[in-house]
């Protein structure tokens, strides 16, 4: 394990350097992290909603079954039957303390929805930001390579300066001038 291990702490240094050396492929590879982050906290959601939904059929049930219940209790005890009236009873308290439950687990839920929900609108203002710096960045870019070509523009043209050139006439004809006077000078010694 040690081998890759090493291999593995190797590549991440690597990974990290070269990142720090493009910081624009570091915002975009934040910017991928922070679109997965969105799209998970979305899916959370609505599944939360889902089982929210759930919840609230599953409460809906539960409280009719007690309004059954609660109806049997009123009859078994119109009827004088205090055996089935105390079975109605208990059984009418059983699912009242399963509604309970089920409404505190829905809450929870509600809870849980809302959490999910303020951690969408951070990664959607980070993600916003982070956009905003890429963006930055993407232009100082643009604008040093625009520079950077500008300066260089003599360097990179291939041009051919044969005999129709007219600062080589120019020159040939000052060099000439100069060689003339160099040569009366020397003559007149």
């Amino acid at each position: 394990m040690g081998l890759f291990d090493d291999f593995n702490r190797f590549l991440e240094s690597r990974l990290e350097e070269f990142l720090r050396n493009n910081p624009h492929l570091e915002l975009e590879a934040l910017l991928e992290q922070l679109r997965e982050q969105e799209e998970d906290t979305l899916r959370l959601i609505a599944d939360l909603k889902l089982q929210e939904q759930r919840s609230q059929d599953e409460i809906l049930a539960t409280a009719q079954e007690i309004q059954r219940w609660h109806i049997r209790v009123e009859k078994a005890k119109t009827a004088g039957r205090q055996d089935l009236a105390q079975a109605a009873q208990e059984r009418e308290a059983a699912l009242l303390r399963e509604g309970n439950q089920r409404w505190g687990q829905m809450q929870g839920l509600k809870e849980r929805t809302t959490q999910a929900k303020e951690l969408l609108k951070r990664i959607q203002q980070r993600r916003q930001e982070v956009q905003a710096k890429a963006a930055e960045a993407q232009a100082t870019r643009t604008s040093y390579q625009a520079s950077q070509s500008f300066e260089t523009t003599g360097w990179n043209q291939s041009r051919n300066f044969s005999g129709g050139d007219d600062l080589e006439a120019t020159f040939r004809r000052w060099e000439t001038q100069d060689e003339l006077e160099q040569l009366k000078r020397n003559m007149g010694r």
